[in-house]
């Protein structure tokens, strides 16, 4: 039994999305909101499950960061006095510090690691990270969506111009023709 791509996204595109969420999601989420604008996937689903996703995901790292990162920072103490800067700072600007390292390149895992070595309070860190998570995967989704719609756009136009294009072609051969076959016509 032959089993086409979109019926692959459509049986298996949520878990993806979900699965994907759970580590780095920025590309799966991307790709998720290309498929809702293809209409293989619905918008609100694969919202809730990259929220779903990259809410428990980073909770994952926060209690892995709780759990362990003392024994990291004992095992790498030259890194110690940039720690405890990055603490200094979270504890005086915790909510945006917990939304935004989402959205930082490379410290998708790293930041709530090193936020739960900090010593942040469990429900604080689980308020911040859902709205940080709601956020992330709102733009991510919806940057997927307008890059659908956007590349629909240009293949319309392309479409347009390229209609154009044949017909300039056309009068163009049409004008050589004539031109060729005047210059033949005339005696030499």
């Amino acid at each position: 039994m032959d089993v086409s791509p979109s019926q692959l996204l459509e049986q298996y595109g949520y878990l993806a999305v979900f699965a994907g969420s759970l580590l780095e999601g920025e590309t799966i989420l991307l790709l998720a909101g290309f498929a809702v604008h293809q209409g293989y996937l619905a918008l609100g689903l694969v919202v809730a499950c990259g929220v779903c996703g990259g809410t428990l995901g980073d909770m994952m790292f926060f209690l892995i960061g709780r759990r362990y990162g003392n024994a990291l920072l004992t095992r790498f103490p030259r890194f110690t006095p940039r720690i405890e800067r990055f603490n200094a700072l979270l504890r005086r600007y915790h909510g945006p510090a917990i939304i935004l390292v989402r959205f930082l390149y490379g410290l998708r895992i790293a930041g709530p690691m090193a936020i739960g070595a900090g010593g942040i309070a469990f429900w604080r860190f689980l308020f911040f990270n859902v709205i940080g998570a709601m956020l992330w995967a709102v733009l991510l989704t919806g940057v997927g969506y307008l890059f659908g719609h956007t590349l629909d756009l240009m293949m319309s136009d392309l479409k347009r111009y390229e209609e154009a294009a044949l017909a300039v072609l056309a009068i163009c051969a049409v004008c050589l023709g004539l031109w060729r076959w005047r210059r033949n016509r005339r005696p030499d």
